[in-house]
């Protein structure tokens, strides 16, 4: 799937029924195989962070990255990044809401 697919309601949905975080991976800017997907990725991701913080949720908890398929390295890299960061930001507060 492309990156440009993920909606916006997919991310927040995701976060709202507890999901500690959520990144976002594409190809990179200007490489996508869908001429702008990755362009359009990226602004959903702002809006969505942006949504996030006014809603009191740190817009850390949602990632974007650009990471081609022959990077496994990078890819390694990024996710270990997010894993500990969300483990340092803890438990979503939506969590409890979610169950």
């Amino acid at each position: 799937m492309c990156s440009g697919m993920v909606s916006p309601d997919l991310m927040i949905r995701a976060l709202s029924k507890g999901a500690d975080g959520v990144i976002v991976l594409g190809c990179h800017l200007g490489e996508c195989h869908y001429m702008e997907g990755n362009f359009n990725a990226a602004k959903r991701v702002a809006m969505v962070r942006k949504l996030l913080a006014f809603s009191g949720i740190d817009p850390e908890r949602l990632r974007v990255e650009w990471v081609s398929s022959a990077e496994a390295p990078k890819f390694v890299q990024v996710i270990t990044e997010f894993s500990e960061k969300i483990k340092a930001l803890g438990p979503s507060p939506l969590r409890m809401e979610a169950a």
